[in-house]
């Protein structure tokens, strides 16, 4: 694969999980709060199944590209964007994950404090990856 056709996969993927997670962050996951005690539950396994058929794909996309990136040009710009990936993928193991698990159980007001704070985490990560990966477009012009 082409250098610049990586890169702009990577940017493209960076930057459609970016926007997500900042709608997700605003909107989404406040909202969750306005669900109601009754039918939440089916809510938030909906929500799961839904969003995975969105997020896991890109992620991957994402994760893939980083790689192959890592792998073509080992630069500070690529090092940093790998490692704010791997905090991403930490976070989400390791504070969100569990923390839709216990939503999945019905609305826990503690958990979803919980999950809309450490979701900060991911939102700054991919918003600095979101500019590592313009940096990186600009760089292979």
């Amino acid at each position: 694969m082409h250098g610049s056709t990586l890169v702009l996969i990577h940017a493209a993927a960076t930057w459609f999980l970016t926007g997500l997670i900042w709608m997700v962050q605003v909107v989404h996951y406040p909202l969750f709060a306005k669900v109601g005690a009754q039918g939440y539950r089916d809510y938030q396994l909906a929500h799961q199944a839904l969003i995975s058929l969105i997020v896991g794909p890109a992620m991957l996309v994402e994760a893939g590209a980083a790689v192959l990136l890592m792998l073509a040009k080992r630069d500070a710009w690529t090092m940093t964007a790998a490692g704010l990936l791997v905090v991403i993928w930490l976070s989400t193991a390791f504070l969100q994950v569990p923390m839709h698990n216990a939503l999945s159980h019905g609305f826990d007001a503690e958990a979803h404090t919980r999950l809309v704070q450490t979701n900060w985490l991911r939102t700054i990560a991919w918003t600095l990856r979101g500019a590592i990966a313009l940096y990186l477009v600009r760089a292979t012009e």
